[in-house]
């Protein structure tokens, strides 16, 4: 049997229950999170110089002056007693015909002036004891003449049956094996003159051709001389573009160097006149996601303390960071740090250039 429990207990109860949650009870604890601010970015301004324009080809050594040599008439070739590459020297003889038929010729003219002189005597005896008349004379005296033209040219073509250097220099092509036949005047070698130097040959755009001027230097660089950078001149600028390229051959003379050779392959600088042009420059830092001849950086607005992303166009890199064609002007402040954290319009905290930034 259950045991009563009335009324004033019963609250007390209650009470002490009250007293003894609220004992156990913790008083929350609110935290309050740190601000965060932006982060901290390293900046530098947009360099810039004053320089030179320069014009960069790629072209080929050759011989200033090169020369074809051939026969002065038609025969068959005896011997040729040079090939390429091959050093000549002056007077030295470098082919043959076969100079039978030529021979041939010359003793044939020989024969006729032989005659035609005869002819002519007898006829001035006649005219003297006045059995001819003097037209005929005269025809006597005209056929002597062609006799002796048909011997002269005869004797030169015998004389020039072989081909003589003109001067030291190199062979640079064989056009013709012994045995062929050649007509008059048919190139069988290629000489080059080494008195006349040698020329780097680099073809260039029109554009690029007219802001040349005679005697305007230029670096050349040739990988046969184990990329050493030689100084060299323009010397002659092409009249008329290649029909088959479009483009101008522009000379650059070479110092003499017994290294040099026909056919190497050389890079030129060369300074071209007129107004020098502003080279602008940024750290290599600033630069990310660069293809192509592109790229991009953050553009620092130092009033707004805030970035935003622009493409560029780049050049070559140096010691003084890399050369932008296009896409910023001079004094810009661009993000040389962090730059693979940040996003475009973000707020920022600029640090000012650091010693040895471009300027």
């Amino acid at each position: 049997m259950g045991r009563w429990i009335g009324p004033g207990r019963t609250r007390g109860i209650v009470l002490a229950m009250a007293v003894f949650l609220a004992s156990c009870a913790k008083p929350a604890v609110v935290t309050k999170e740190a601000p965060v601010g932006p982060p901290q970015v390293r900046i530098a301004q947009v360099g810039a110089d004053d320089e030179a324009r320069e014009i960069t080809g790629v072209g080929t050594v050759a011989v200033q002056r090169e020369v074809s040599l051939g026969f002065t008439s038609a025969g068959r070739i005896l011997r040729l007693s040079v090939n390429e590459g091959d050093r000549v020297r002056r007077g030295q003889v470098l082919a043959a015909l076969d100079i039978t038929t030529v021979a041939a010729e010359l003793a044939r003219a020989k024969a006729e002036r032989t005659r035609a002189a005869a002819e002519y005597d007898r006829s001035a005896t006649l005219i003297a004891q006045g059995w001819i008349t003097k037209p005929r004379l005269d025809n006597a005296r005209a056929a002597l003449d062609a006799a002796e033209a048909q011997v002269r040219a005869a004797g030169f073509q015998a004389a020039n049956a072989t081909i003589v250097a003109p001067g030291s220099g190199t062979v640079l092509a064989r056009l013709a094996e012994p045995g062929q036949v050649v007509a008059a005047g048919t190139p069988v070698l290629t000489l080059g003159e080494e008195a006349s130097g040698y020329v780097l040959r680099v073809p260039l755009s029109d554009r690029d051709a007219a802001r040349l001027t005679s005697g305007a230097p230029a670096m050349v660089t040739l990988a046969a001389l184990g990329d050493q950078t030689i100084t060299g001149r323009v010397v002659e600028i092409g009249g008329r573009a290649d029909r088959a390229t479009a483009t101008f051959a522009v000379e650059i003379a070479l110092p003499a160097d017994p290294r040099l050779r026909s056919g190497q392959i050389g890079t030129a600088r060369i300074i071209a006149g007129g107004a020098r042009q502003i080279v602008l420059r940024v750290p290599a830092t600033a630069v990310f996601a660069a293809r192509a001849g592109d790229g991009f950086v953050y553009v620092v607005d130092r009033a707004r303390r805030r970035i935003s992303l622009r493409q560029v166009s780049l050049a070559e890199a140096d010691d003084g960071g890399i050369r932008v064609t296009g896409g910023l002007r001079r004094g810009e402040i661009v993000a040389i740090s962090r730059v693979d954290r940040l996003k475009d319009g973000m707020a920022i905290a600029p640090i000012s250039p650091v010693a040895g930034s471009v300027r």
